[in-house]
């Protein structure tokens, strides 16, 4: 599955952006879907996941409460909605695709987008 993800850009603190990650491929459904986020000097680090369905989805502690994961299996496209921006969430977002389902973890991830960048401004 090759996977495009899009609608990162600048923002103020406390403003709101949508990432859209699109999918080609038949087998889109079979796919629990992730998003992960790499500021500058870091590691990449898990941001919410979301099951094949779309019925079960997993936050990090940082994306719990702002930032909602959802999917449309017909349109082959998982989004990531992000609310409450915080200059620390600054950094480029990727889109990934694992055979399991929720997993949180990079090595789990089969493939990845090429990234977004999200820059928060204060």
């Amino acid at each position: 599955v090759q996977l495009q993800a899009s609608g990162g850009g600048l923002v103020q603190a406390g403003g709101s952006l949508r990432l859209s990650c699109a999918a080609s491929g038949r087998t889109f459904s079979t796919y629990g879907m992730g998003w992960f986020r790499q500021a500058p000097g870091k590691e990449r680090e898990f941001v919410a996941a979301i099951s094949w369905s779309g019925a079960g989805t997993s936050y990090a502690d940082s994306a719990k409460g702002r930032f909602t994961i959802s999917r449309d299996n017909a349109k082959n496209t998982v989004y990531l909605q992000m609310n409450s921006l915080k200059p620390e969430d600054t950094a480029v977002y990727y889109c990934a695709a694992s055979h399991l389902e929720l997993v949180d973890t990079t090595s789990r991830y089969a493939y990845w987008g090429q990234g977004t960048l999200v820059t928060v401004s204060s």
